[in-house]
């Protein structure tokens, strides 16, 4: 059997590497709160060894044409799939989501961002100018090493999704879990290597902030790819920009999902659902903002609550189970708080609101209606399984208030006017959207985010200008016409 823990807290140029000089962190599985393994964070000689690995590996892989490139990236892919069930029994431990959802989501997504940038990777062409006789012709080279720094909602996606294009384009990168979900993101190293990878293109070491901000600071450092919160952008980009790094940032939202009363009632619950309770809501795009137009209000909530009270908690390992803990004690406290916030504020609980009494970090889906927009709950990110219904009443009142936060990550509609769908969505601020579902993200479209949310792209080929320079090249064809 594939063997699925890893073997030492780095992966860093082709191999597991240890320092116990560095401070431990625990792994907890928040289903039992047991500590399942620990991991030392990177010490000043571990991230010196990982970005001078990934320096040394990174000009002989831009070098590899673009079609052996690619090979690799495929056959890592194939290879994730072949071991997905191992795999998502890793993204269970680490982040507690049920294995139901693991095994078609974390992963699963991971090989197909490989998949789809070894596609691209043997056509990463420049473009030819026509200039009367002369012409131009521009080429696309890799920045060099980039760091990427991971969220904990996602290991396993998250490393795949910032490790596939910057590898397609030549890159080598340096990636940094979440403290809080380490062991993913060294499988996904280990199999690319694996796969053909030459070492030290894609290393992984461990740690908090300060590693993080070593890695950022680094002069070799060409780009930092960041997927976390606002805050945590904020410093990271202003770390980077001291450099002028290059950087993509993909960070929180608090988005908006409205749902006209023309809408199909059971799709809009079943979008509302994807966009509040999946991975125990802990997703960075979902729409926690649920508009909802009076005409339907009280239906919606009726069935929303009937549904949800048919979600199964429970041993994330149970493949019947379709919500887990979530993925630590201290964001349970942080939700819960945010229950008893919207309580106090005069919001009215429909279901949910507490803890669920087994062990493990677990909270009920949890929905409030009569959610005014200055309240906590319509105005923060929660990244838990509580959902705030507001109602509306016509098109220029929802759109003006959706667009009323500093977040513009992502939005939903759901009407089965097309017409109208396609005008609202033309007017929402908000960089990822969705017309009658919500939270697909194929490899294939591009995600990210508008003000506050971030920076640049992640995923289809928007993602290749983020990970590779342009160079022009003015070729003249006759006599050089000099005036002095």
């Amino acid at each position: 059997m594939y063997d699925t823990q890893p073997t030492a807290s780095h992966f860093i140029d082709g191999a597991y590497v240890e320092d116990t000089a560095g401070a431990v962190i625990d792994v907890i599985y928040p289903a039992t709160g047991a500590v399942i393994a620990q991991v030392h964070a990177a010490t000043p000689a571990i991230v010196e060894q990982a970005v001078a690995s990934a320096q040394a590996a990174q000009c002989a892989w831009a070098a590899m044409p673009g079609l052996e490139r690619g090979q690799v990236l495929r056959r890592a892919a194939e290879m994730i799939r072949v071991r997905n069930r191992d795999l998502s029994v890793l993204e269970t431990w680490d982040t507690g989501k049920p294995l139901q959802e693991t095994l078609v989501a974390d992963a699963a997504s991971g090989a197909d961002a490989l998949d789809y940038f070894g596609g691209l990777a043997g056509d990463l062409t420049g473009a030819h100018i026509p200039l009367g006789a002369d012409f131009a012709y521009t080429i696309r080279e890799a920045l060099g090493v980039c760091v990427g720094i991971g969220a904990w909602n996602y290991p396993t996606q998250i490393a795949c999704w910032k490790a596939a294009p910057a590898l397609a384009c030549g890159n080598a990168m340096v990636f940094k879990p979440s403290e809080t979900t380490p062991l993913c993101a060294l499988k996904i190293a280990e199999i690319l290597v694996e796969a053909g990878l030459p070492k030290g293109c894609f290393n992984v070491v461990q740690g908090l902030g300060d590693v993080g901000g070593a890695l950022v600071s680094d002069p070799r450092v060409a780009k930092v790819s960041l997927t976390g919160s606002v805050p945590t952008g904020r410093r990271v980009n202003a770390a980077a920009a001291a450099d002028l790094k290059h950087v993509t940032m993909e960070l929180g939202g608090k988005s908006p999902l409205i749902i006209f009363d023309d809408a199909d009632l059971e799709d809009a619950v079943g979008g509302a659902m994807m966009g509040n309770m999946y991975s125990a809501g802990q997703v960075c795009s979902n729409g926690t903002r649920v508009f909802v137009q009076r005409g339907i209000r009280d239906a919606f909530l009726a069935r929303f609550a009937e549904r949800a009270a048919q979600i199964r908690l429970g041993d994330p390992m149970d493949e019947a189970v379709q919500m887990g803990p979530l993925v630590s004690a201290a964001q349970m406290e942080k939700v819960l708080g945010y229950i008893e916030t919207a309580r106090a504020e005069g919001a009215r609980l429909i279901c949910g609101g507490a803890r669920v009494d087994t062990p493990g970090v677990f909270v009920e889906p949890t929905v409030f209606a009569d959610v005014t927009d200055g309240m906590t709950i319509a105005q923060e990110e929660v990244f838990g399984p509580v959902m705030a219904v507001l109602d509306f009443d016509d098109e220029d009142e929802v759109i003006a208030r959706a667009n009323a936060t500093d977040f513009g990550l992502a939005a939903g509609v759901f009407t089965r006017d097309l017409t109208r769908a396609h005008r609202v969505i033309r007017q929402l601020e908000a960089g990822t959207c969705w017309i009658n579902t919500y939270n697909l993200t194929p490899a294939g479209m591009p995600f990210g985010g508008f003000k506050a949310s971030g920076l640049g792209r992640e995923n289809a080929a928007a993602a290749i200008e983020h990970y590779t320079k342009t160079k022009s090249v003015y070729v003249a064809m006759g006599p050089v016409d000099a005036p002095y």
